[in-house]
């Protein structure tokens, strides 16, 4: 787990000295001899990146770490799997011109960097530790790990581990890690009893019973915030059948739902004072003779009436009710989180989730939060001239618009009908996965905007 990389005390230690590239060279005209002549014959060279150890005057070692000036966290990163084995902690060099902030994130990305994926091989090594620097906000900074490795283990899990049942025994532990904590979970034919029949329609033709999952903590009194994430634990596109290509890693399709269980270990761990709810509607995308088709109508909980015009677009349907139900006691705020659209990350590329909201003043402040924590987002139009690409001709609405351009925004715009106009509403269409790694972001599984968000309801919910 990433959080045990991080370690309070240690009797053999090894320093690590954090410098910039521009201020190499007066470092070493300083050095003392013995360590000028060690990096000499090492043939050493000041990149960014570039790590080197160095004995001292006393014999021990030390590691020269350079960064490029701009950004110390990449070179740190990129060390936890790469330095030997053992522990580490910054210079005090290093560190005593940084504030508690910039601290958090540089232990923090040690922690990310140090993420295994492990419930299906052995380590090959284990990540080096560093030692938390004072005046860092240390269980924060856990809980930030936990909280991220968690979404990374939900999504990197196969998806005949990681059905709607098994999403279900993850929110269900929330009971057992934490007190005050409610969940009801609407499973197979009585999500048509409660009139949730987009989520089972889409669910329909798995073996794997469609759920609608339902977490509550937190006084009743305090401001009301509801999470709701699109679980759908295999897209294989359902009649409109995707390609091998595009199949391949459809067990991320429930990283919504992996999201909102991630700010929710956030949220409750550091007892931020809100009702908070979390909505998952859980379901496999299957292919049966039951399959919901092309063409068919779907009268959704809100009572709005949908053509399906692809099956693909399935995660907006089961979207739909939950976003309906999650409007129904006024909350404050509601977030959601979903795999949404391929249109999204053509637009702004794999790493940028695309932000959506009604409100400008929430969408702001949250984007001031998204640099803060250094979880970039990026806002994208509620354009309504929109809107009439997805009107149907025998229906209220079509699940897939008439033209091919703007599918992030016609997607958000389909979504926004679900909901009451009244109530605050941010949308989040994210990947959810890194397709190759990078310092700090190991292939696989990803929270994306997670931090951004808590760090909004933290700074504004005190």
């Amino acid at each position: 787990m990433s959080e045990s990389a991080l370690i309070n005390e240690s009797n053999k230690i090894v320093e690590i000295e954090l410098l910039s590239q521009a201020n190499y060279p007066a470092w070493l005209d300083k050095a003392a001899k013995s360590s000028q002549d060690w990096i000499s014959q090492t043939g050493f060279s000041a990149k960014p990146g570039a790590a080197c150890w160095v004995p001292d005057k006393q014999g021990n070692s030390f590691v020269l770490l350079i960064w490029d000036g701009e950004d110390a966290l990449n070179a740190l990163m990129a060390q936890p799997l790469s330095l030997p084995e053992g522990d580490y902690r910054l210079s005090a060099a290093s560190t005593e011109n940084l504030n508690a902030m910039t601290l958090g994130q540089l232990t923090l990305g040690w922690g990310l960097a140090s993420y295994q994926f492990l419930n299906y091989k052995e380590a090959k090594r284990q990540a080096a530790r560093l030692l938390i620097p004072e005046n860092c906000d240390a269980d924060r900074v856990r809980a930030q790990l936990r909280a991220t490795s968690l979404v990374r283990d939900l999504i990197n899990t196969p998806a005949a581990d990681m059905q709607p049942s098994d999403l279900a025994r993850s929110t269900l532990a929330f009971r057992r890690r934490h007190k005050g904590i409610q969940v009801n979970i609407c499973q197979g034919e009585q999500l048509l009893e409660k009139g949730y029949r987009s989520i089972y329609t889409v669910g329909q033709a798995s073996v794997h019973d469609p759920r609608l999952i339902d977490l509550s903590w937190g006084d009743p009194s305090n401001p009301k915030i509801t999470l709701v994430g699109k679980g759908v634990c295999f897209d294989s596109g359902g009649l409109d059948l995707k390609p091998a290509s595009g199949m391949r890693n459809m067990k991320k399709d429930m990283g919504g739902a992996a999201h909102v269980l991630g700010l929710a270990e956030l949220v409750i761990s550091q007892n931020l004072p809100i009702r908070l709810r979390v909505l998952i509607p859980a379901v496999e995308n299957a292919v049966a003779g039951n399959a919901f088709r092309p063409g068919d109508i779907i009268n959704s909980y809100k009572g709005l009436s949908v053509e399906v015009g692809n099956t693909d677009a399935e995660g907006r349907l089961v979207l739909s009710d939950a976003l309906t139900l999650a409007c129904e006691e006024k909350p404050e705020l509601v977030i959601d989180f979903a795999t949404l659209t391929g249109a999204g990350r053509v637009a702004l590329g794999t790493d940028l989730p695309a932000l959506f909201c009604n409100r400008d003043d929430v969408a702001e402040a949250i984007l001031k939060s998204a640099c803060t924590v250094n979880d970039p987002l990026w806002r994208l139009p509620l354009h309504q001239p929109y809107l009439k690409y997805i009107k149907g001709q025998i229906s209220d609405l079509v699940n897939t618009a008439s033209i091919a351009m703007g599918g992030a925004i016609t997607a958000a715009l389909f979504l926004e009908q679900f909901l009451d106009n009244e109530v605050p509403w941010v949308h989040l269409d994210l990947m959810a996965y890194n397709n190759s790694s990078k310092p700090g972001h190991p292939e696989g599984g990803e929270a994306m905007a997670m931090r951004a968000l808590f760090e909004y309801l933290a700074s504004k919910y005190v």
